[in-house]
């Protein structure tokens, strides 16, 4: 058995524990920590990068110990047998993050990282891997918190949120791990008709759309990072090639009515290229977010609307937007706000809000009812 961190954005931790239960995982546990531990074979490693939609990346821990102390440091690094993933003709990168300790300079313990590593690798074979910033074949990340380094490897190679599906973004797209955390904020029980009346690049309706239909967000994408390493061999691809087929059959496309609608033409037909490849069929439509009708039917508005840092709008675009939400009586109302705007334009108070990081900014996911 195998202790693995699935790492998440700043506030998606709850709902990333939620997934990985359901997933069927084993030890899950939450932890506010910006992500959430949980234990398996190797191939439940694997079949997490595959399958969650909310994780940043899969990582795997390879030791913890005392480092209060670069030669403690180093020694315990040493102790790690790294000729089992990395040889002396890969590339390898070593991030480091440090509080409450002695050694508070990460770049520091990266380096020494670095070096404990190559040189456990030349004195077994005569020579040393390469380090690589942009692509490498192996990903190394050490936390140092409170004198007690903690060694992980990671699985993910470039991060989960890269499905591989979107082609084409808008002015400022959603990340597709954000938005599959949103959903799941929002309460969408995958039957009820979904609206997102400001799509852009249609991330929110594609998520969904896969989401819906069972549709593991891993399977759009090239390889893993755990494809990489020096132990991953044929019968490791052959385990693999199983495990995917296994997920395909799993798929069972669900009738969901999912709209994404915006009032750009030429974005729209950026959205529906993404789709197309990520082998989904939401309805996209061409129509401002302010003729937006109610037809007696309940629906859940799920959207993320230009605002403040993004891109400058105009303080009337906001007050027509939530004018028209507030109409939408018996359905419900969900939204990232990064300035406030849409909050405070709002008539009624949200019966939830929960703060999250989208990018660098610092947002509130809004969820109202509409009487």
């Amino acid at each position: 058995m195998q202790e693995f961190f699935a790492s998440s954005v700043s506030g998606c931790e709850e709902v990333l524990c939620d997934e990985l239960r359901e997933l069927g995982f084993k030890s899950v546990r939450l932890n506010k920590g910006g992500g959430i531990p949980f234990r398996g074979e190797w191939i439940d490693g694997w079949r997490a990068c595959i399958q969650s939609r909310i994780a940043q990346r899969i990582q795997v821990l390879l030791g913890r110990f005392p480092a209060f102390t670069q030669e403690e440091l180093y020694a315990g690094i040493q102790s790690i047998d790294w000729g089992t993933y990395i040889t002396s003709e890969q590339t390898i990168s070593v991030r480091s993050v440090c509080r409450g300790s002695e050694m508070q300079h990460s770049g520091f313990v990266a380096l020494k990282t670095k070096d404990a590593i190559v040189d456990q690798i030349r004195a077994k074979t005569g020579s040393r891997p390469s380090v690589s910033k942009d692509d490498p074949d192996v990903r190394i990340f050490v936390y140092l918190v409170a004198n007690k380094a903690t060694v992980y490897l990671d699985l993910s190679g470039d991060s989960l949120h890269k499905r591989g599906y979107r082609m084409h973004a808008g002015d400022a797209p959603l990340r597709e791990t954000v938005a599959a955390a949103i959903l799941r904020m929002s309460g969408w029980d995958r039957t009820t008709p979904l609206v997102d009346p400001m799509c852009g690049a249609g991330t929110l309706a594609i998520e969904a759309a896969m989401w819906a239909s069972n549709v593991p967000p891993g399977l759009t994408r090239g390889r893993f990072g755990f494809e990489r390493w020096a132990n991953f061999g044929e019968q490791e691809e052959q385990d693999l090639r199983k495990l995917c087929g296994e997920l395909r059959r799993d798929i069972a496309g669900k009738k969901v009515k999912i709209i994404a609608s915006d009032s750009d033409a030429e974005v729209l037909e950026k959205a529906k290229l993404n789709a197309r490849a990520a082998g989904v069929r939401p309805s996209f439509k061409e129509r401002p977010v302010t003729d937006l009708q109610s037809d007696g039917t309940k629906r859940i508005i799920v959207t993320n609307p230009p605002y403040g840092v993004r891109m400058e709008i105009d303080p009337a675009f906001v007050a027509k937007v939530t004018g028209r939400f507030i109409k939408l009586s018996g359905w419900r109302v969900c939204m990232l706000d990064e300035s406030g705007d849409y909050e405070r334009s709002m008539t009624i108070k949200p019966v939830k809000k929960i703060p999250l990081l989208n990018g660098a900014l610092e947002c509130n996911f809004l969820i109202y009812d509409i009487p």
